[in-house]
């Protein structure tokens, strides 16, 4: 999870705002696209969120190879934060609140030859899909190893949800 997010109390109730700020956390602006898509887009009960990748204040956080310019963990956290831009863009097309059930994600890790512990980096957006949705926010998950990212960006976060 986003390092110094951890809640100093157990979280309580549903509401996901408030679980968010139980972990320090705060939704960013929605990532304007780079390219000829959208954030996330509404199709019947289930909302589908691009790719989000490790941006803050507008700025790329991270480059480079995990498992070679950027550690296991540091690539974790970086997942959480595409995570948290993925919830952002939810919040902006029909609010967290709506959010029933966080039912995929697939994490693209850009790994250096011979890496393999894509899935403890992606563990970063799952655990804080988690932290925010308790029970709703367990899912069903890839966690792929490719060559390069867009930008260079070591992680990126994908994400359906379904939605009330």
């Amino acid at each position: 999870m986003i390092e110094g997010s951890e809640a100093t109390e157990p979280l309580t109730g549903t509401d996901p705002y408030a679980r968010l700020a139980a972990l320090g956390l705060t939704l960013p602006p929605v990532t304007p696209p780079v390219a000829a898509y959208v954030p996330a887009v509404q199709s019947g009960s289930h909302v589908y969120v691009s790719g989000q990748v490790p941006i803050a204040d507008g700025k790329i956080l991270a480059t480079g190879l995990v498992g070679a310019e950027i550690s296991t963990d540091a690539a974790k956290q970086l997942a959480a934060r595409c995570a948290l831009s993925a919830l952002a863009a939810i919040d902006a097309l029909v609010g967290l609140t709506r959010v029933v059930k966080i039912v995929k994600v697939v994490g693209f890790v850009a790994s250096a030859p011979g890496f393999g512990d894509q899935p403890e980096v992606v563990n970063g957006a799952s655990e804080l899909f988690g932290a925010v949705f308790g029970e709703a926010g367990r899912h069903a998950r890839s966690a792929v190893g490719v060559a390069a990212l867009p930008r260079g960006v070591p992680v990126e976060v994908e994400a359906i949800v379904e939605i009330s």
